[in-house]
């Protein structure tokens, strides 16, 4: 039997509905993880700067590179444009992204001493930082939660899911602190968006094998098995 649909469901019928939720992700992807490659909360930092409108496949394959030339925010932030440019050119939007990572670890250098500050404030206060990044650095680099991540994938699967029926990131975000326990914010989002790569495309969801089909409305999802409707 499906849910109802979010309109008609109950806030405390919805909290339990993600805790559900939840545990079967939980099963499904235990080993879901963030998937930039990093050695400190700066790099992630910077690598996730990278990875706007960028896989993180990509991403992986160009830091190596970057790190050995400018290991530090002391070294990128004195680092020559056009190299920098040219080294991250295949990321796309390059020269917005080189403006902002120098902008970046100049402001980590004079404010932090070029350490990562750990909290959601101070990461945010950063040039090219967002809340979005900000999450990632706390939750994947420091093991803090101060919000979940979310991306097309999150997005999209809150919406299906009868989690959120917001179409911005942030107010996306808003309605799934709202229901999910706060020690599953920074995981719930890497198993979301594997589950959002694997099973739930936005295109053709698989919603005949998805383990997760009792629990969820499918909000947006043409006839409810998972097609698209006719044009």
């Amino acid at each position: 039997m499906r849910p109802r649909r979010p309109g008609r469901e109950s806030a405390a019928s919805r909290r339990h509905r993600a805790l559900d939720l939840c545990r079967r992700l939980e099963a499904l992807y235990p080993g879901a993880r963030c998937s930039l490659d990093f050695a400190s909360p700066f790099q992630l930092l910077i690598a996730t700067i990278l990875s706007a409108q960028c896989t993180d496949r990509r991403v992986n394959l160009v830091t190596p590179g970057l790190f050995r030339r400018w290991p530090d925010a002391t070294a990128l932030a004195a680092a020559d444009a056009a190299a920098l440019e040219s080294v991250i050119r295949s990321t796309g939007f390059f020269r917005a992204k080189a403006r902002n990572i120098r902008a970046c670890c100049q402001a980590l250098v004079e404010r932090h001493g070029g350490a990562v500050p750990e909290t959601l404030a101070e990461l945010v206060a950063l040039p090219g930082v967002g809340r979005k990044t900000g999450s990632v650095v706390l939750g994947s680099a420091l093991g803090k939660a101060e919000g979940v991540v979310v991306d097309t994938h999150v997005g999209r699967l809150a919406r299906r899911l009868g989690l959120s029926r917001a179409a911005d990131a942030v107010r996306v975000e808003r309605d799934l602190m709202a229901v999910v326990p706060a020690e599953e914010w920074i995981v719930l989002s890497h198993r979301l968006i594997e589950h959002g790569r694997t099973v739930c495309a936005a295109r053709t969801p698989r919603c005949s094998g998805c383990t997760l089909a009792d629990l969820c409305p499918r909000v947006g999802v043409g006839d409810g098995r998972g097609k698209r409707p006719p044009r």
